[in-house]
């Protein structure tokens, strides 16, 4: 690994003060807004889908219909994250992912997010993360080869023993006849464990993971004055304790877990620290915002959809599509961001090189031409699989197998313990418009 440079944090003892003493992204931006509301982004444009409070509201349906029907591609101009294209239709989706030359991914190109690269910051204050998933080829290849045998099939069936005995743990220590908050003792505690495991984390530790993925994913933070500071800071500690496994692992042998594989590679033993951290915080994000915010995900809709719940109930062999399903009905990435490296035509349209293209995966995956009844829940639906959620193309999550294996897990484990899971009190949404998902959802277990 290259030299450490003077600007990524020295190596910590212990993560413990990391979490003790920062807030949640969620509750840093919750508390900010309070005091500050007038630094919330004004957003003016009907068809500006940046906003986040479209996604916290639970209300961003009728404007991506509205837009899939009269102008799937479409310009916004003006908005708090600049200049871009709408590209909202399954169709247009698919094809601007087929074309990765022209429409890049790469991290020097402004990367995979609305949120652009800030070019007025100056030297010793830049800390840009470039990532697998954030180049464009041959980088990309090398790396996400190095990354991809950890989610072989093979694996997966290696893992599968160990993944239902920890579902099976933290299922049984729900508590009966009490309200509680699935997200907090079911979607993070269990991503959190699967997340340590891949990394071989300290696991007294790893609900720090969780925490600095929620910093990290965090678009609408990095645009408030002074959260951005305070997620540079969260960034730089997690570089800290990250930069201390890696001299870890690289005394010792050849190991399965994701750094070992790293240091041990030809296409990553050479990577900078900021490449380094970049390719975990992927791999950290990528594992827990999607699969955690299904997970929640599954018993809102379930709750949402009681029919579908009962087929569930009667008929398990269901489960394999209903994993299907529930990711593309929660979507829990809303987008990923590609810019066009050169004057093209995209269905009509005049994409200049430079521009920005927001590729809606929750808008593609409503989309009417493809699912019929978009907005309604289907354990039988028979393109379930036709989802985008997990990209597409060269880029498709290369995690996608095992998010998917965790998923089965969760509902077949449910259903062995014939648990029905009520949404009976605050259900609170992520104020984002880049992860999709739930912050707080109270339910009541009873037995069907």
């Amino acid at each position: 690994m290259a030299t450490q440079p003077a600007d990524v944090s020295a190596p910590q003892d212990s993560a413990a003060p990391i979490y003790r003493t920062h807030p949640t992204a969620v509750e840093a931006l919750d508390a900010h807004l309070s005091e500050h509301p007038e630094d919330l982004p004004v957003h003016t444009q009907a068809w500006d889908v940046s906003r986040s409070d479209i996604y916290v509201e639970d209300r961003w349906q009728p404007v991506f219909a509205e837009m899939r029907e009269k102008e799937p591609v479409n310009k916004v101009t003006g908005s708090p994250f600049g200049d871009y294209w709408n590209v909202t239709s399954h169709k247009a989706i698919q094809h601007v992912e087929a074309l990765p030359e022209i429409f890049s991914s790469s991290w020097k190109n402004g990367g995979i997010t609305i949120l652009d690269r800030k070019d007025d910051i100056v030297a010793d204050r830049k800390f840009e993360l470039p990532m697998f998933i954030a180049m464009d080829r041959p980088e990309h290849t090398g790396q996400r080869r190095t990354v991809a045998p950890a989610f072989t099939p093979a694996e997966m069936t290696r893992l599968t023993g160990d993944l239902r005995a920890r579902t099976s743990e933290v299922l049984d220590t729900l508590p009966h006849g009490e309200t509680f908050d699935w997200v907090e003792k079911v979607s993070i505690e269990l991503t959190t464990q699967m997340l340590a495991v891949l990394f071989d984390f300290p696991w007294k530790d790893r609900h720090l993971l969780s925490f600095w993925s929620d910093w990290a994913g965090d678009t609408e933070v990095a645009l408030i004055p002074g959260l951005d500071e305070m997620r540079h800071t969260v960034l730089m500690e997690m570089a800290g304790y990250f930069t201390r496994l890696w001299q870890e692992r690289a005394d010792a042998g050849e190991a399965p877990d994701l750094i070992s594989r790293m240091i041990h590679s030809d296409a990553m033993s050479d990577m900078s620290p900021q490449e380094y951290m970049g390719n975990l915080v992927l791999l950290i994000v990528g594992g827990n915002d999607t699969t955690r915010n299904t997970m929640s995900g599954i018993v809102h809709s379930m709750d949402a959809f009681p029919d579908q719940r009962s087929l569930f109930e009667n008929d398990p062999s269901v489960i394999p599509n209903a994993v299907q399903e529930c990711i593309r009905f929660q979507t829990p990435l809303a987008h990923m961001r590609r810019t066009a490296t050169e004057d093209t035509d995209l269905f009509g349209k005049e994409i200049k090189a430079g521009d920005r293209l927001i590729l809606w995966y929750l808008s593609a995956n409503r989309d009417e031409a493809v699912f019929d009844h978009p907005d309604t829940l289907d354990f039988t639906r028979n393109n379930a699989r036709r989802h985008l959620a997990f990209g597409y193309g060269i880029h498709r999550c290369v995690g996608a197998r095992l998010a998917e294996l965790q998923l089965r897990i969760l509902m077949e484990e449910m259903h062995a313990r014939r648990m029905r899971v009520n949404v009976v009190g605050a259900v609170e949404r992520v104020r984002a418009n880049f992860v999709h998902g739930f912050r707080k959802l109270e339910v009541r277990l009873e037995k069907f």
